[in-house]
């Protein structure tokens, strides 16, 4: 059975088709045009080498699977990548392509945009999300419930703290994503050791809207583990959120349901109603754990250029995004659609104290606690 059928099967969002094959390729192309641009500003190329290769980058997009069959070949997409654009250039202005390049920085540098356009459609996801997990605090910040801690029954809260706890964590996330788009994100053009003048990285930097490093980071992989450790952080709050959605929707507390008109069907038992958005988060953060550490692990790099650790990093980046990115798109989906189910908190409650079991004071003095934080959380994300 294709593993494409159970890739489609969590997939959601548009993170998915930001990172495709013929999405890494285009950047690439674009890192080339803006390093033959670079290059003709620098008095690298002539002129007329410049307009030739600009002119054979926009002649069509470039076979990704053509790349693809010659790249195992040579432990790179770049090299077959440049032979295509060199026959396209052709004489003779041919080697005029990839100018002073090495192919790591063709990749590092489509990397970063492929990132960055990935977590723009993350973050804008994110940004649902929070406003979904905002408007259940805001209508629930009085509703009491229980609480419970160690998976037993513990005190009074409300639902709107529990939200608003959601809604904390993943603006949180969101903001920390944020700071590494806008700030570890950056172009890499040193060179094939790392000695380029850094003349060309600025000018590459300012077209593609990269920021510039201080030097090389071939083997200084500080930046992609910012952006493993990112994206992680807000799977795993989205892991947090969904998780809490499955243990409220158990038949047994029945406090929280998922809406959605023809989800959550069993193949064995008609009377079921599954959490699905909320599997499907749990499902694609899973996941996530080991892709950051297999990230992390890759920055201890050999010298100048790695062997080996350099380049476990691009399927292994691709997987972080599509799979952060699909759990993010299914918690906003979850949040838009929860149905709260307020008088069965209310009796989960009641049934507990009706047992004889002391909750250590009556819930009203710790929901109205409880209301206090969710405004001075809500009037925190406002800002």
């Amino acid at each position: 059975m294709s593993s494409d059928l159970f890739a489609g099967t969590y997939a959601r969002g548009g993170v998915a088709d930001a990172v495709t094959g013929p999405a890494w390729v285009q950047a690439m192309v674009e890192v080339e045009s803006a390093l033959a641009a670079a290059c003709v500003d620098e008095g690298l190329i002539e002129p007329q080498a410049g307009a030739a290769i600009l002119a054979s980058l926009r002649d069509g997009p470039v076979d990704a699977a053509a790349i693809a069959e010659q790249a195992a070949d040579h432990a790179s997409v770049v090299i077959p990548l440049v032979r295509i654009l060199r026959e396209r250039v052709g004489s003779p202005f041919a080697d005029s392509v990839h100018l002073g390049a090495t192919s790591q920085d063709i990749l590092d540098t489509a990397a970063m945009l492929l990132a960055r356009r990935a977590i723009d459609v993350i973050l804008a996801d994110g940004d649902t999300a929070m406003h979904g997990a905002a408007a259940l605090a805001a209508a629930h910040r009085g509703t009491p419930m229980l609480g419970r801690t160690l998976l037993q029954a513990a005190l009074p809260t409300s639902f709107g703290l529990v939200a608003a706890g959601w809604m904390v964590g993943i603006e949180r996330g969101r903001v920390e994503l944020e700071r590494v788009r806008d700030g570890a994100l950056a172009v890499q053009m040193g060179g094939p050791v790392g000695t380029r003048a850094p003349e060309i990285a600025a000018r590459v930097a300012a077209s593609l809207n990269l920021a510039e490093p201080v030097l090389a980071w071939h083997t200084e992989r500080t930046r992609v583990a910012q952006l493993a450790g990112a994206l992680g952080a807000l799977a795993g709050v989205a892991a947090k959120v969904a998780r809490d959605v499955t243990l409220m929707a158990q038949t047994e507390v029945g406090e929280l349901r998922e809406g959605g008109a023809g989800r959550g069907g069993s193949s064995a038992m008609a009377h079921k109603r599954n959490p699905v958005a909320a599997v499907s988060v749990v499902a694609c953060a899973r996941r996530v754990p080991g892709l950051v550490a297999t990230l992390m692990a890759g920055m201890e790099q050999e010298q100048q250029r790695a062997a080996g650790a350099w380049q476990a990093e691009w399927g292994t980046l691709t997987d972080l995004l599509t799979l952060t990115g699909s759990a993010v798109a299914w918690l906003a989906d979850l949040l838009a659609h929860l149905e709260v189910d307020p008088e069965r908190m209310r009796a989960n409650l009641a049934a507990l104290a009706a047992t004889g079991v002391s909750l250590a004071a009556r819930p009203e003095p710790l929901v109205a606690d409880a209301e206090r934080l969710v405004d001075r959380a809500l009037e925190a994300v406002r800002r």
